[in-house]
């Protein structure tokens, strides 16, 4: 295999899986011209340069240039790589919280390269995570036999529903791609398409339930609160006293703006000030609706 200081001549050395193109010529588009860099799934035949997001058609094969065939050569035959390539996807859900430790153990556990970002999995689109998928899958698709690994540091970093979760896990299935968690109770890496797809189901499973476990007790302390005579929110503008009075002075043929004039607002951050003229409106005319309810 010829050096890497000269990485166009060791990928020219196979077939492209891409664009066709025989081993001995560059790369080529669609359109018949000599492609600006190699296509991924062709470089990754190396082991050396998997890592690479992109290797770059060197000028003197004059890209952009109308294509036109090399010296045909014998094909190399793809190398097995001595260990699993592991791709590694970091991310946390606020700007403000930590994400170095993650990108230190992805690091520490051989990953190379690493995608990360803060994101919420709220977000249906994470750019980052699409890229590391299918940068993935395109090593997968240049090297079938080369064992594959998606890394993360705990499963919550994938997704928190069921739904999505397990959707992440059929993609790997279909895709022949292990995953590894790092830390949590599925620590260890294991293949989606064996005895470990039941496993990672369960354990979706269990997530979505925790989530629905917080969101009842949630809504029971809400509950127990409003009992005891707590309410969350804002403070309210307008008592109980202030609206009986507004009502008798509207009865007394008082204009709803010198009502406003009148009222004074007992709490909150605008304590001792009026109140809008369309907040007495709102307020009269809920006022009126419960009187017309009851």
């Amino acid at each position: 295999m010829p050096e890497l200081t000269d990485p166009a001549t060791a990928v020219e050395q196979f077939d492209c899986p891409t664009c066709s193109a025989p081993a001995g010529s560059t790369c080529r588009t669609r359109g018949g011209k000599v492609a600006p860099k190699y296509h991924t799934p062709r470089f990754m035949l190396l082991p050396q340069l998997r890592a690479e997001l992109e290797v770059r058609t060197p000028a003197s094969r004059g890209p952009g240039r109308a294509w036109e065939m090399g010296p045909a050569v014998d094909a190399a035959a793809p190398q097995a790589a001595t260990k699993p390539t592991r791709i590694g996807y970091a991310r946390c859900s606020t700007a403000q919280q930590e994400l170095q430790s993650q990108l230190d153990a992805l690091q520490q556990a051989g990953c190379d390269p690493i995608f990360s970002e803060k994101i919420s999995t709220r977000i249906k689109v994470r750019p980052e995570f699409a890229k590391a998928m299918e940068f993935t899958r395109t090593i997968k698709q240049a090297v079938p036999h080369q064992r594959v690994i998606f890394t993360v540091h705990e499963m919550k970093r994938l997704g928190r529903g069921a739904a999505e979760l397990l959707t992440i896990a059929e993609d790997l299935r279909r895709d022949d791609i292990e995953l590894e968690l790092l830390t949590g109770p599925l620590q260890g890496v294991y293949d989606p398409s064996g005895h470990g797809a039941a496993l990672f189901a369960f354990f979706a499973g269990m997530a979505e339930s925790e989530r629905e476990y917080i969101r009842e007790k949630s809504l029971e302390g809400q509950a127990s609160a409003r009992e005891r005579g707590r309410h969350g929110g804002r403070p309210k503008v307008f008592d109980d006293d202030m609206i009986a009075y507004a009502r008798t002075l509207r009865a007394n043929g008082v204009p709803v703006p010198q009502i406003a004039r009148k009222l004074v607002i007992p709490s909150g951050k605008n304590k001792g000030e009026h109140p809008s003229v369309a907040s007495v409106y709102r307020i009269l005319a809920e006022a009126d609706a419960t009187d017309a309810t009851t």
